[in-house]
């Protein structure tokens, strides 16, 4: 199951899975570690179709570090492109993970900018855009996705195919990104997908994990709060997710 590690500066530290560790300074050379880890499944990818896959070059990859808001492009493990970003407001986080480019248009000048790249996030939507207010970029702004300068969103929307594999990094403590919340029917995100499958470990969840704090999730709490003898209710507060094992790794 996956750990979470600390990024401090220049250094990070990855932990997939159990058995799946990279250490190294990661500025340049991070696509390097991470297409490995993807290629022999350490980190999980939501499914687009065939189609979409096929599209993509197997060594092109999109990574976008949160808290630096800047997006880089590696081909065969060399960066190649570097751009700054506006990222999601702490109301509005932008997701955290391993997703793909799953579909694109191209809008008249508005608050997508000119060019949008739609992401394969499972628990909403969410993209790369443009904007038309370039004084946001290098700030947390956005209701999630991932924003770009006009120009730079021109240059790189052609470069990228549908079915690239795009990273997003923030945070410390990986999907569970500055630490844990308590979760609650209705909320969304990388965390509550940790939530569910720690569930679905515990045999307490059935039909995926999402990302979505639904119905299900929220009966599947209340079961695990009674298994694991502490007090009633319908939330994930800390407490519950340590038992559950959504440990946060320094």
């Amino acid at each position: 199951m996956p750990l979470y590690a600390s990024f401090p500066g220049n250094a990070r530290k990855i932990i997939f899975s159990a058995g799946c560790a990279y250490t190294g300074a990661m500025k340049k050379t991070f696509a390097a570690f991470l297409l490995p880890l993807l290629a022999v499944g350490c980190m999980a990818i939501f499914r687009v179709p065939d189609s979409t896959l096929a599209a993509a070059p197997a060594r092109l990859l999109l990574w976008i570090d949160l808290d630096e808001k800047s997006l880089t492009m590696y081909e065969n493990g060399e960066a190649i492109r570097r751009y700054p970003i506006a990222a999601g407001a702490s109301g509005t986080p932008s997701p955290i993970g391993v997703f793909r480019v799953s579909s694109r248009f191209i809008p008249d000048m508005s608050g997508f900018g000119t060019r949008f790249l739609g992401l394969s996030v499972p628990w909403g939507s969410y993209g790369i855009h443009g904007t038309n207010r370039p004084e946001s970029i290098g700030s947390n702004a956005s209701h999630g996705c991932i924003r770009m300068r006009v120009k730079d969103m021109e240059a790189l929307f052609p470069a990228v195919p549908n079915g690239t594999k795009v990273a997003i990094s923030g945070g410390p403590y990986g999907p569970l990104g500055w630490g844990r919340r308590t979760l609650r029917e209705g909320d969304r995100g990388a965390d509550v997908r940790q939530l569910q499958l720690r569930l679905m470990q515990r045999g307490l969840l059935w039909g995926g994990a999402d990302g979505v704090f639904g119905p299900a999730t929220r009966k599947a709490v209340v079961a695990a709060r009674k298994e694991l003898n502490l007090s009633p209710g319908d939330q994930a507060d800390p407490a519950l997710q340590e038992r559950l094992g959504m440990i946060l790794f320094e």
